[in-house]
C-alpha cells in the first residue's frame, strides 16, 4: 500500500526473521524445532487457537483402541501445556486455561465417542433427529472436566518442569471425577494409552487405569515440553530420562516379569461355549423377529467352532449375550421348555435376558400403593430343567439408553430412552452380588458397560474367581466403539487378576485371561461360537487389594516431586523456563 505523503511517522526497517522468530522465546533460550512449535502454539488466538486445541484433542484419540498410536501424545499433550503457558490476548489466565482445555477435551471426546450417533440410527424414524445433539452435547459436557483440570493446573502453574507434573495431577483427578460424577462415564480414560500391548498393560495391576493416567501425562508431555525450554542440555536429558525413559522401561520390565511363559492352569471339568449370534440391532426388538432370534441362539448353541451341529457333549456352560432373548423368558413357558431340551444333564445356560417384576397393589404395608411393573436388564442362569437357578439384575444403567433421568417430566414432552421402555429399566440391588453358577467358581456378573468402571466391578466383600460380561455392542455399529469396549473389559481382568468371559451380540466376544490376554475371540459382526476352557484366577493384584489407594499414593508422589521443583531455586535454573 503506498505511503500517505502527509504521514510523517518515520519508516521502520523490517525486522530480521531471527528477531521475529525469537520474540516469544524465553530469555536466553536457543532456537530449536520444539521452541519454534511452542512459539507457534502460544501465538495463536481466536478460532485458530480453538481449532489448534481441538485438533490436538482429536489426534489424541489415536492413542486409544483400536489404533494404540500412543506416541501421538508426545506432541498433543505438549501442545496443551503450551496453550496454558501463553493465554490468548485479553483473556484472564484461569479463564484462558479453561477455554483451551475445553476445546482440547471437546475434540478428544467428539472423535472418541462419535459412535454414539449409531445408536440413534437403529430406529432412525424416531431418534435420528437427536443425533446432532447427542454427538455434540455429550462431548461438550465431558470436556468440562478437561477445562476444569486445565484451570486448576493454572493455579499452580510455574515455569519449568513442575507444570507438567501439575497438569498430570489435575488431569488424572478430572478423569477420576469423570468416572464417578453423575453415575460416571470413564470411557477412553487417558491411562488406556499405555496399555496397547499385553506387556505394558500389566502395570494396571498396580496403578489401575486412573493411576496410569498420571504416568501417561508425565511420560508423554515431558520430552517436548523440556526441549522447548532454556534449560541446559544436561538438565533436559536428565528430566527426559527420569520422567520418560525410566518409567517406560519400568512398565515394560514389570510386564515381562509377571507375564507367565507357560499356559495357565484351567478349572477342572469346566468348558464353555460362547455364542455370538450377530443379530442386526434393527431386528433385535422387532416383535416378528423374536422367535427367529431365539431359535438361532438354540441352533448356535448346538454348533461347534467348525460349524458342525454336534450338540453340547463336553460343554458344561453356554453363554449368551446381553438381552439374548428379546422377550420375557421367565414368563414364556415355551422358551423355558426349549432351553430345557437344549441343555443336557449338568449343563447350564448363562444368558442376558429381560425380567419383569410386579409389586402387589393394596398390600398390608403400603395399602395405598398401586401395582407397578419393574423391568430389569438381567443375567439369568438356567438349569437343565429350563428353570432359573440364579439371577443378577443390572445395577449400573446407561443414562438415556436404559433409563431417562427425570423421566416423568421428559416423557411428557415426548422424549424416551433408547430402549423405549417407559420409565426405563429398574436398578438391581447394591452392592453387586456374586452369581452362583453350578460347576463354576464364584462369578462376578457384568452387563454391558458395567465393565468399563475401574475399581467397581467387585462391590461386595466377597471376591469372585471369574468375571462374566454379557453385552450387546450392536448399538455401536461398524465403528471404533466395540474395540474400545473390549479393551476396557481387558483392563478390568488385569486390574483384578481374574479371567473374563465376554459374550457380545455383534462382537467382539472373547475369553480373556487374568493378564488381559485374549485367548480366543469372535470378530466384529461374525456369527459363530468359540469353545474354551476356563483359566484359573491369577494372584490377587495390588490394585485388587488396595483399590484407588495405589492411585492416591502415585498422585502424592508426583505432587511431592512438583513441590520440590517449586521449592528450590536451583530446580528452576536446572529445568528451565
Amino acid at each position: 500500500m503506498p505511503r500517505d505523503p502527509e504521514d510523517r511517522t518515520p519508516a521502520l526497517a523490517p525486522l530480521p526473521v531471527e528477531a521475529v522468530r525469537d520474540a516469544a522465546l524465553p530469555s536466553g533460550a536457543a532456537w530449536s524445532p520444539a521452541a519454534g512449535l511452542r512459539q507457534f502454539v502460544g501465538s495463536q488466538s481466536g478460532w485458530r487457537r480453538r481449532g489448534l486445541a481441538c485438533a490436538a484433542g482429536s489426534l489424541s484419540v489415536l492413542a486409544m483402541a483400536p489404533f494404540f498410536l500412543w506416541p501421538v501424545l508426545f506432541v498433543t499433550l505438549p501442545v496443551l501445556v503450551w496453550l496454558i503457558d501463553a493465554p490468548a490476548p485479553g483473556q484472564r489466565p484461569l479463564r484462558a486455561a479453561a477455554h483451551d482445555g475445553w476445546w482440547f477435551g471437546f475434540g478428544y471426546f467428539f472423535f472418541g465417542l462419535f459412535w454414539i450417533g449409531e445408536a440413534f440410527l437403529v430406529e432412525a424414524d424416531i431418534f435420528a433427529w437427536m443425533i446432532p445433539f447427542a454427538i455434540t452435547l455429550m462431548p461438550a459436557g465431558l470436556a468440562v472436566f478437561t477445562a476444569a483440570a486445565c484451570a486448576a493446573a493454572k493455579l499452580a502453574w510455574r515455569p519449568g518442569l513442575s507444570r507438567v507434573l501439575v497438569l498430570a495431577i489435575t488431569l488424572a483427578l478430572a478423569e477420576y471425577l469423570r468416572g464417578h460424577v453423575f453415575t460416571g462415564f470413564p470411557w477412553n480414560v487417558l491411562g488406556y494409552a499405555l496399555t496397547g500391548d499385553d506387556i505394558a498393560m500389566q502395570a494396571a495391576a498396580i496403578f489401575g487405569t486412573y493411576g496410569l493416567t498420571l504416568w501417561t501425562v508425565v511420560i508423554c508431555a515431558t520430552p517436548l515440553a523440556m526441549l522447548a525450554t532454556s534449560a541446559p542440555p544436561r538438565a533436559v536429558t536428565t528430566a527426559i530420562v527420569l520422567l520418560t525413559v525410566l518409567p517406560l522401561a519400568a512398565l515394560y520390565a514389570y510386564g515381562f516379569a509377571v507375564l507367565p511363559g507357560t499356559p495357565l492352569e484351567t478349572v477342572e471339568g469346566a468348558r464353555l461355549r460362547i455364542v455370538q449370534p450377530s443379530v442386526p440391532q434393527h431386528h433385535k426388538w422387532a416383535r416378528e423377529k423374536q422367535g427367529e432370534i431365539f431359535n438361532d441362539h438354540l441352533i448356535l448353541s448346538r454348533t461347534n467352532e467348525a460349524g458342525q451341529s454336534v450338540g453340547l457333549a463336553g460343554i458344561t456352560h453356554v453363554v449368551w449375550p446381553e438381552a439374548a432373548m428379546p422377550f420375557l423368558p421367565l414368563a414364556t413357558p415355551q422358551a423355558l421348555s426349549a432351553i430345557g431340551e437344549l441343555l443336557p444333564e449338568s449343563t447350564y445356560l448363562i444368558a442376558g435376558a429381560l425380567r419383569l417384576e410386579s409389586s402387589k397393589a393394596g398390600d398390608e404395608v403400603r395399602p395405598s400403593v398401586k401395582a407397578k411393573n419393574k423391568v430389569f436388564n438381567s443375567m439369568i442362569v438356567f438349569g437343565p430343567d429350563g428353570e432359573a437357578r440364579a439371577i443378577y439384575d443390572k445395577v449400573h444403567l446407561v443414562p438415556f439408553g436404559e433409563y431417562l433421568p427425570f423421566s416423568e417430566t421428559l416423557e411428557q414432552i415426548g422424549l424416551e430412552a433408547l430402549t423405549r421402555i417407559r420409565g426405563g429399566f429398574a436398578v438391581g440391588p447394591r452392592p453387586r452380588p456374586l452369581l452362583a453358577v453350578p460347576g463354576l467358581p464364584a462369578v462376578g456378573p457384568l452387563i454391558c458397560y458395567e465393565a468399563i468402571f475401574p475399581g467397581a466391578v467387585i462391590q461386595g466383600n466377597e471376591r469372585p474367581d471369574l468375571l462374566i460380561n454379557v453385552t450387546n455392542d450392536g448399538w455401536f455399529g461398524n465403528t471404533t466403539g466395540p474395540f474400545q469396549h473390549l479393551h476396557q473389559s481387558r483392563l478390568r481382568a488385569v486390574e483384578e487378576g481374574l479371567p473374563l468371559v465376554r459374550a457380545a451380540n455383534n462382537g467382539v466376544s472373547a475369553l480373556i485371561d487374568p493378564y488381559g490376554r485374549v485367548n480366543k475371540s469372535i470378530g466384529l459382526n461374525v456369527r459363530g461360537v468359540i469353545d474354551v476352557p476356563l483359566p484359573k484366577p491369577g494372584p490377587v493384584t495390588v490394585y485388587a487389594r488396595y483399590g484407588e489407594l495405589s492411585f492416591l499414593a502415585t498422585l502424592i508422589l508426583i505432587a511431592l516431586a512438583a513441590q520440590c521443583l517449586l521449592a528450590y531455586p536451583f530446580s528452576r535454573a536446572n529445568f528451565g523456563r
